[in-house]
């Protein structure tokens, strides 16, 4: 039954992005709901960003200090160990975790609440394409300004592990700064930031398709965001696995 039920979401999913992925009526206005939701999707997400990166990245440079301290181990692992951590996963992987459920709670709610109050309904009677019309710009515009996201996460995630050579005795300023620039592979930055537009594009239209398809109330509209948030997660760790084989074999 589970694995029928997932089936049959998983076609309406593909026939709602066929709606979706349809070429604008009008181009002027598309373009200006793009550029709108980068800003409310992508520009008010940067101070959440920097405050969890900087944050992390001092955890991630105690621990490793405070685990990996041994004379075989050189000096200068703390600060290779936060950049690669930062680069291959963190900025990338967790962080689009922790946007499923900041953007894609957002998403699901108000174009849920669209849906019960039948202003969804309305457009189709116009004739308008709801789907393409409120869909894909949300789409678009996150995933424009994800790798934004991104390198403000990989520049801050290494900035509090630095603050924390700085400020503390934990490890040194020379240390540390020598570690993130030992053994540096560009891929891992360019990796980083092919494997988050995957991700953005499974947070907006999945949060999107759980908004749209919303029957019922408030207490409904509740649910979708939860379950898009459930689902966008889930997505995003299966499909971190399959473009980790892919990119890094």
């Amino acid at each position: 039954m589970l694995i029928s039920d997932s089936i049959a979401t998983f076609g309406r999913y593909c026939l709602f992005m066929k709606r979706v992925c349809s070429i604008p009526d009008k181009w002027k206005q598309f373009f200006q709901r793009t550029v709108f939701e980068m800003s409310k999707l992508g520009v008010d997400s940067i101070p959440l960003v920097i405050v969890i990166s900087i944050f992390i990245g001092a955890v991630i440079a105690i621990q490793m200090q405070l685990n990996i301290n041994s004379p075989l181990i050189p000096a200068y692992a703390v600060g290779l160990s936060t950049r690669d951590i930062a680069l291959l996963e963190f900025s990338n992987s967790i962080l689009c975790l922790i946007l499923a459920g900041k953007v894609g709670s957002n998403i699901a709610s108000e174009i849920g609440t669209m849906r019960v109050t039948e202003q969804i309904d309305a457009l189709e009677i116009m004739g308008v394409n709801s789907a393409n019309f409120l869909v894909l710009p949300k789409v678009v515009g996150f995933l424009v300004f994800m790798p934004v996201l991104v390198s403000f996460c990989m520049a801050t995630t290494l900035l509090g592990g630095f603050l924390v050579a700085f400020f503390t005795d934990i490890i040194s300023v020379s240390r540390y700064t020598y570690g993130l620039q030992s053994y540096f592979v560009e891929w891992y930055v360019w990796y980083g930031l092919i494997k988050s537009l995957f991700f953005s594009v499974i947070i907006s239209s999945v949060a999107s398709f759980y908004g749209y398809f919303v029957k019922g109330g408030a207490l409904e509209v509740g649910k979708a965001s939860t379950n898009a948030v459930v689902a966008s997660s889930i997505l995003i760790l299966l499909l971190d696995v399959v473009l980790t084989k892919l990119m890094l074999q």
